[in-house]
């Protein structure tokens, strides 16, 4: 779905069926998920309730639906199947925001909201609610008389959060633009009942970035908090690395029982993780870096460093190995970097251009010695290999960062004063 898609009504939306990548129908649309923000700027919409097979309501999130035309949605496949819970900052769209009387704010007179609609902005995968059609008149939602038109989300006010409040909806309205670590900073400063308050209120995909930014002590205090199937949910949308130094530090029984409610694949990454030391290769590595296959093209390896969800680090360079494509891989054959893509042809194999004289990691090797590999040859990201020869992930100059500054790094000047103003 790319920039400029049409604007959909969501009435359009109640019903369609709902698809995985492969044409297997997966349920139907229930509703649809959207976060109010203060004043009167247009709604996050988060995600959809589809009601799958069982009759049983799920979320999909926006980020894993791929297609959203021709009276169907389609989906990257990955489902989760526990029962959907709206939270306080949420809004169901066809339940909640039809069919409801609001104000035009030009002329202040009453209007019945007979529809929105969504659209996705430009050059991002998030979606918006940016128009609404309404009413004239006192006649409800099945009345034919009155003036019908649409007006820009702007327009109206009765849905918004008023500006000032104490509940965590407002707190997280104030927050919504910060950076993951600058509202980690901000949480970390209130207490704890606050803390633990705004942190449930967060989506799954925030309050994991989020974590991953905070203190050992807040991480836990956190993820201890909430329902054991919501941190399950939580902990799979971290990275596996992060999830990982997460659980290595409660106690072994609460480890187990989470790893138990997550997802299979996740639990597994994660559990490999939490087999090495944590001040090694591989207990910094991610299990998650960009792999391909020696016929993969300059152009397949670009599309794949453009995705949103990467780091910096992680899009730097890619990994050529043999099948399987997911960690562990068949044999690792060499790196190709950011900059080699982009001073060669599109239909280029990558086969041709890997670098396979610098030397992997092993999985087992110490702190100091990946810091000093990094350095060493300027790198910014290193594979993990194990003895076979299989990729298993790789480490990031981040997560080398992370173990080396001190444990109250978060607390000091330059993150309070100096680095939470820049966008």
């Amino acid at each position: 779905m790319a920039a400029g898609a049409p604007r959909i009504f969501v009435s359009h939306l109640a019903g369609v069926p709902v698809f995985d990548p492969v044409g297997d129908q997966v349920g139907r649309v229930s509703d649809l998920v959207a976060m109010l923000r203060v004043g009167r700027r247009p709604p996050r919409l988060l995600g959809m309730v589809v009601e799958v097979l069982s009759r049983r309501r799920v979320f999909v999130p926006m980020t894993r639906i791929t297609g959203l035309a021709s009276g169907q949605v389609i989906t990257t496949g990955v489902v989760n199947m526990r029962r959907f819970e709206r939270r306080p900052t949420e809004r169901l769209v066809l339940g909640e925001l039809l069919d409801r009387r609001v104000t035009l704010v030009e002329s202040g007179e009453e209007v019945t909201v007979l529809d929105v609609s969504i659209q996705q902005l430009p050059a991002r995968r998030d979606w918006e609610i940016d128009r609404v059609f309404v009413r004239k008149g006192k006649g409800g939602v099945l009345s034919r008389k009155g003036e019908t038109l649409t007006v820009e989300w702007s327009a109206v006010t009765g849905f918004s959060l008023e500006e000032h409040g104490q509940g965590a909806e407002n707190l997280l309205a104030t927050f919504e633009k910060l950076r993951p670590a600058d509202l980690a900073n901000a949480l970390h400063h209130l207490s704890p009942k606050r803390r633990v308050e705004v942190a449930a209120a967060l989506d799954d995909d925030r309050l994991a970035d989020v974590l991953e930014e905070l203190p050992e002590d807040d991480q836990i205090e956190i993820i201890g908090k909430l329902k054991e199937e919501r941190a399950a949910d939580v902990l799979e949308a971290m990275d596996p690395d992060d999830a990982a130094d997460l659980l290595s530090e409660l106690p072994e029984e609460d480890q187990e029982r989470l790893l138990t409610l997550m997802q299979p694949d996740d639990a597994a990454d994660v559990r490999r993780l939490l087999a090495y030391e944590e001040r090694t290769a591989g207990g910094l590595m991610t299990t998650e870096p960009i792999v391909l296959r020696p016929d993969a093209t300059v152009a397949d390896a670009l599309a794949r460093v453009r995705q949103q969800d990467l780091s910096p680090a992680l899009a730097a360079q890619v990994y050529v190995c043999r099948p399987p494509d997911e960690t562990p891989t068949g044999k690792y054959l060499g790196t190709v970097h950011f900059q080699r893509l982009l001073r060669d042809p599109p239909f280029t194999l990558v086969s041709s251009l890997v670098d396979s004289d610098l030397p992997p990691l092993g999985p087992d090797t110490p702190l100091p010695a990946v810091t000093s590999y990094l350095a060493a040859y300027n790198m910014v990201a290193a594979p993990v290999v194990d003895e076979s020869g299989s990729l298993l992930g790789a480490v990031t100059v981040d997560d080398v960062l992370d173990h080396l500054l001190p444990d109250d790094w978060r607390e000091t000047e330059f993150h309070e004063e100096g680095a939470g103003h820049g966008r």
